[in-house]
């Protein structure tokens, strides 16, 4: 069962609620400066920044940071 709420720092959070996965341990926070952080169940992140700019780390951890600017 999906679990939800909002922590101490007023950053909204979903578990499981990986960019696709409806289970596992994924899980997925809001935050409450416009940023956002994606943990998916094959080990991969996806973070942005809320500001111009996004970082994917793939499951062997290589990194790639990106601009989301239109």
């Amino acid at each position: 069962m999906p679990r939800s709420g909002t922590n101490s720092q007023g950053n909204h959070y979903n578990t499981p609620g990986g960019t696709n996965s409806s289970g596992g341990s994924s899980y997925h926070y809001s935050n409450s400066n416009g940023s956002y952080y994606y943990s998916n169940d094959n080990g991969s992140t996806y973070y942005n920044s809320g500001s111009g700019s996004a970082t994917y780390t793939s499951p062997s951890g290589q990194s790639n940071t990106y601009s989301t600017s239109k």
